[in-house]
């Protein structure tokens, strides 16, 4: 590859990336569990999660694919595995499928680790002055934040 001179060294440039691979591995898990679910969801909130979850989804597709350019442009390859996804997502696999409210909770609980994550990535992007992923960061964690809430609020009575 050519020498990439936008402003950020390289040093930074690779650990923005490492950070950003993390974000894309969770960012991708989360969309899995949210398609399963999307697919797998039954009981009194079928309507109502089967379209919220398919919402979900779709939303982390196009971030997933945000976030794969953002570390090609950074000069690093991304991540497109399933086993590399695995080894650098803080999301854990859900085996089977569990009941509606199950479903909601494990949610909640990733989108507040893509918020954990990206916040992380947030820091270093903002110590490099790199802002173009430190837009694209918090752009993404106020949108895990603002579904994390959602999610929460169809757990309370």
């Amino acid at each position: 590859m050519t020498n990439i001179n936008i402003g950020i060294n390289e040093q930074d440039r690779l650990a923005i990336a490492k950070g950003l691979k993390h974000l894309l591995a969770d960012s991708y898990t989360l969309y899995l569990q949210t398609h399963n679910f999307h697919w797998n969801v039954t009981g009194k909130q079928f309507r109502e999660l089967h379209i919220m979850f398919e919402e979900q989804y779709n939303a982390l597709a196009l971030a997933v694919d945000d976030i794969a350019e953002r570390i090609r442009t950074l000069g690093v390859a991304a991540p497109g595995t399933y086993k590399a996804f695995a080894e650098l997502s803080a999301i854990e696999e859900v085996d089977g499928v569990p009941n509606a409210d199950e479903m909601i909770d494990i949610l909640t609980h990733g989108h507040e680790q893509v918020v954990r994550t990206a916040r992380n990535v947030l820091k270093l992007a903002q110590q490099a002055d790199d802002e173009s992923s430190a837009s694209l960061v918090s752009d993404r964690m106020r949108e895990h934040e603002k579904t994390a809430w959602m999610l929460r609020a169809l757990r309370e009575v």
